[in-house]
């Protein structure tokens, strides 16, 4: 797969702020790459700086191997962007919000109609399209505006904390878009968020950020393996093992240590490529064993173990 972006050694500053501090990243076609970080950490200026908002002040960035500072244009004609405020024009409808900004992406003429109905319907909007958006729900209104950033199809999706504000109902609705259009459609998607449940599911990768630079970078299975390299798996049994199985373990390539609490072992790998042999040890000693579950670590296990460094 190609590069969409393409970040190196990326700059912002703002007087004594440096609100983006030498980023250096890519994100590839059909990815959904999130940026990840508290408020302040510098995802929005990121966000600017790639759409040729802002001019950086060092380093470079291209997107569709074209440079924001002096092609912005040109890279905002392929790009949608959805930020936390929908920006709508309130006193028209929904179908007008949409016509009007079609006709300024300059889609042809005999199309706007046809495009506007396929998405009003595609964002579950149809039955609301004649209505004034001053009367949508604050949801309603964010999906009419994910809508007016794809209305042209871009190749790339920017949004910048797409649900801030929303309750949780619509949030997920507005995530379940987010999810239908990237399985769906393959769309490339930079995701702007401190919403940690919302990165873990949409995201395949991350940039972990905080006061304008990357902390980690990578899947979650990536960042998993560099912040805790062993693994932890949790053995149940029907039958609660002799004492001296946790014992025998130990003396196993590969185990780090193990503990018996009642009808379950809690065993220390180094990898994953152990568990099988530590199964099949068990069984040979006699274990009967029920269920076999490696520790999973979630996003915000990370991410708060990386902004702990940070403070």
């Amino acid at each position: 797969m190609s590069a969409v972006i393409e970040v190196n050694a990326l700059a912002r500053v703002f007087g004594q702020n440096r609100a983006v501090d030498g980023m250096t990243f890519h994100v590839e076609q059909g990815e959904v790459f999130g940026l990840l970080g508290p408020n302040g950490a510098g995802k929005t200026t990121t966000v600017r700086l790639l759409n040729g908002i802002l001019p950086p002040s060092e380093g470079t960035a291209r997107v569709f191997g074209l440079d924001p500072t002096t092609q912005g244009e040109d890279i905002r004609r392929r790009t949608g962007v959805l930020t936390e405020t929908p920006a709508l024009y309130e006193r028209l409808s929904a179908r007008e919000n949409l016509e009007f900004f079609a006709t300024l992406q300059a889609i042809p003429a005999s199309d706007v109609s046809r495009r506007v109905d396929e998405i009003l319907e595609f964002f579950e909007l149809a039955s609301r399209a004649n209505d004034k958006v001053e009367t949508f729900s604050k949801g309603m209104k964010q999906r009419l505006a994910l809508a007016r950033a794809l209305i042209h199809r871009p190749p790339l999706l920017f949004l910048d904390e797409p649900t801030s504000g929303l309750d949780p109902e619509a949030a997920q609705q507005v995530n379940d878009l987010i999810e239908n259009l990237t399985s769906a459609n393959g769309q490339t998607v930079m995701l702007a968020t401190h919403n940690l449940f919302e990165a873990q599911r949409l995201c395949d990768r991350v940039a972990i950020m905080n006061k304008g630079r990357i902390l980690a970078m990578g899947s979650l299975k990536e960042l998993s393996r560099k912040l805790w390299p062993v693994t932890w798996v949790d053995i149940t049994f029907h039958v609660k093992p002799s004492e001296n199985v946790a014992g025998s373990l130990k003396a196993q390539r590969g185990v780090i240590q193990a503990s018996a609490e009642d009808e379950a072992l809690a065993v220390q790998v180094e990898n994953e490529d152990v568990i099988p042999e530590v199964v099949r040890h068990l069984i040979n000693n006699g274990a009967s064993i029920l269920k076999v579950n490696p520790r999973d670590y979630t996003l915000e296990d990370i991410y708060f173990a990386l902004q702990a460094g940070e403070a």
